[in-house]
């Protein structure tokens, strides 16, 4: 009797703990933990078909790259959840992810290791090579990802708390964006690219410095943030799961997938092209390929943080969804006719391009959560399936777009009408036109008193946190 009474003061006492408010350093160091994630992210999609490229790889053999990588990203993503959900060991799993996505990122960005290793250069290696460590990196990038996110729930049961931390996250995924682009403009500037050995040593350069920048956050992280327990009466209890097919007998969750892999494909694909583009087809120099992207990024940003100061309802989700497509609708028209002789306009068309992003993105993540209500038990469904799904259509795009693209050595101009103006402009313009379509068919009023409670709390909560 009195080894219960003591077991019962004890789970108390931790739950009382657990609702404490944490402190700065605690959340500091939480949201420092994804920064290796966030800079070699925002590299991967600006630069890496543009970099292969130049090195010598055809289009078609640089889109297999891309998409190993998110191929293996989607699978990682759905085993990293389940396993983190049964085991738990939150900090080993992110550990085991850096450092993959350390030696992997490098590997790529710094030079085809697997050529090093077999000591030679073959074309067949060299793809080979590339594709491997683009898996590599992904899955790393998946099992960093996937326990970082987790550990919010488990760290704390204080609400403030668990905004705070999602919050600092945020704010260092930006910090992240932005020192990537500015560790490539002052590259580009630094390092000339008379020949192709010199574009490797540009990327070289950024991946390497990048790696340092994400790696000293992560000694941060490690050092400040507590391995998260899974212990029962907390909310990271296992509890009985929702069946799948559940999920797949609700019209809303085919719309919010679709809206979700299309948001995706519209952000996604227009970056990876976004590099080609300005340089290739609108003839602009060198720091484009960072100013671009950067001010995309920084109005994205801004739109979302205004965003989140909106009290949601289905109406005004569906107003800013579809206010975002027709934004991208409009702009991307724009740049697929933009002449290189009027690429200035480029600059106020990166801001329009970044809020479109901001709306579209934001408001489908809010779709998510709506989805989802209060049927918690089934959310790891949910965002692992609509996860997979957005990074095997955008890779299998890229893959599609990549195919029909001329081959390109060093110094060589192309024409005008390239992949890379529809991949930028049109075909994000036809994806926004579905997302419209789609968003026209929404009804997010549920029948059910329970269900309409769960939406309602779900539509009313800031979409970025």
């Amino acid at each position: 009797m009195a080894d219960e009474k003591g077991d019962e003061v004890v789970v108390v006492a931790a739950l009382e703990e657990a609702q404490m408010p944490l402190g700065r350093w605690p959340i500091l160091s939480y949201g420092v933990g994804h920064m290796l994630n966030d800079i070699t992210s925002a590299c991967w999609f600006t630069y890496l078909l543009l970099f292969l490229q130049e090195i010598g790889l055809a289009p078609r053999d640089a889109a297999i790259v891309m998409l190993s990588g998110q191929v293996a990203d989607g699978l990682m993503t759905i085993l990293a959840g389940e396993m983190i959900d049964r085991f738990g060991h939150f900090k080993l799993w992110h550990i085991g992810g850096s450092i993959l996505v350390g030696i992997s990122f490098s590997s790529v960005f710094g030079g085809c290791l697997l050529c090093t290793i077999l000591g030679t250069d073959s074309y067949l290696v060299r793809t080979i090579g590339y594709s491997f460590f683009a898996a590599v990196f992904n899955i790393g990038w998946a099992a960093t990802q996937v326990s970082h996110m987790s550990m919010v729930n488990c760290l704390t049961m204080n609400s403030t708390s668990r905004v705070a931390l999602a919050s600092c996250r945020n704010a260092f995924t930006m910090v992240a964006n932005l020192g990537l682009y500015a560790i490539a403009l002052v590259v580009f500037a630094l390092v000339s690219t008379k020949a192709c050995s010199d574009i490797v040593r540009q990327y070289r350069w950024i991946a390497y410095v990048s790696i340092f920048v994400g790696c000293s956050f992560l000694v941060m992280f490690y050092c400040g943030t507590k391995e998260p327990t899974l212990q029962s009466g907390s909310d990271c209890k296992k509890s009985v799961r929702i069946s799948w097919g559940y999920w797949f007998k609700k019209t809303l969750y085919y719309q919010v997938a679709l809206l979700y892999m299309l948001a995706r494909l519209i952000t996604n694909v227009s970056q990876s092209l976004i590099a080609f583009y300005v340089t290739r087809d609108l003839k602009m120099n060198e720091y484009s390929k960072a100013i671009i992207p950067a001010i995309i990024f920084c109005c994205s940003f801004l739109v979302s943080v205004v965003l989140q100061e909106i009290k949601w309802n289905s109406r005004r989700l569906k107003s800013l969804l579809t206010i975002g497509a027709i934004l991208w609708v409009i702009s991307g028209a724009a740049v697929f006719v933009l002449p290189s002789q009027m690429h200035s306009l480029m600059y106020p068309l990166a801001m329009v391009i970044g809020a479109a992003n901001a709306l579209v993105m934001v408001t489908t993540i809010g779709l998510e959560s709506s989805l989802v209500g209060d049927d918690l038990n089934g959310s790891a469904f949910v965002y692992g399936s609509l996860s997979f799904l957005d990074k095997m259509s955008c890779g299998i795009a890229l893959f599609v777009l990549e195919s029909y693209e001329d081959s390109i050595s060093c110094g060589e101009i192309r024409g005008l009408n390239t992949v890379s103006r529809y991949g930028t402009g049109l075909i994000p313009s036809c994806f926004a036109v579905l997302a419209l379509l789609v968003t026209s068919t929404l009804k997010l009023q549920d029948t059910t008193p329970r269900a309409s409670a769960a939406s309602a709390a779900a539509l009313e909560a800031p979409l970025l946190v």
